[in-house]
């Protein structure tokens, strides 16, 4: 006989579009920074204590994960101010509200490599659009990967994109700003592998 689904009541977006981030949380403080992909949660933890004044949300497709995390923000008290959805971010930034966060991150995506797995790439042109739809001006977007083919092909995205600019003289960061690591940057700095870290400036008035 076949087992339940354990995670079939995973936390997911409310029906609609031009969803605000801050309805979603219980209390939120300060600007709303996303993450997209938290696996585990181990920046997301980590960010939202390393700054108390940010409220953070998570987009993660592996509906066991996001359970698992959404769970465990709350246990750990920062439920009022963080929550994981399970949500695949290609299709949930759409429906949130344009110039309503203050940074986006994305750490170490798409271990894909097949061409069979196109499909499933999350750093994409597309995903890219919508980035900027949602980032506040003068928001804040962060890349890092320990693939060099990966963060040359996302610099060469950013590239194309008008309202990105690199942070500073280059996008490329010797350090990670933000106070938090995730469990694979952590991973990586241990087993000494080269991070590139890439960091861009939300320019120009708000999309519309």
């Amino acid at each position: 006989m076949p087992q339940p689904n354990p995670y079939i009541d995973a936390p997911v977006l409310p029906d609609g579009s031009d969803l605000d981030p801050r309805d979603l949380l219980a209390a939120p403080r300060g600007p709303i920074e996303i993450e997209i992909g938290p696996g585990r949660g181990g920046f997301l933890f980590e960010r939202l204590a390393a700054s108390p004044e940010t409220s953070m949300i998570g987009l993660e497709v592996r509906r066991k994960w996001a359970t698992i995390v959404d769970g465990r923000l709350k246990a750990r008290g920062f439920g009022s101010r963080g929550r994981v959805f399970a949500e695949d971010a290609r299709y949930a930034l759409p429906r949130i509200r344009a110039a309503s966060a203050r940074a986006v991150f994305i750490h170490f995506p798409d271990p894909w490599w097949k061409k069979r797995h196109q499909k499933r790439l999350v750093a994409t042109p597309g995903l890219l659009e919508e980035v900027v739809r949602i980032l506040e001006p003068a928001g804040e977007l962060f890349f890092q990967t320990d693939v060099a083919e990966r963060a040359d092909q996302f610099e060469a995205q950013v590239a194309a994109v008008p309202l990105l600019t690199p942070f500073g003289p280059t996008a490329r960061v010797g350090e990670n700003p933000y106070g938090a690591m995730s469990p694979r940057e952590r991973r990586a700095v241990a087993d000494g592998l080269p991070i590139v870290r890439l960091r861009y400036l939300r320019v120009g008035d708000p999309p519309p």
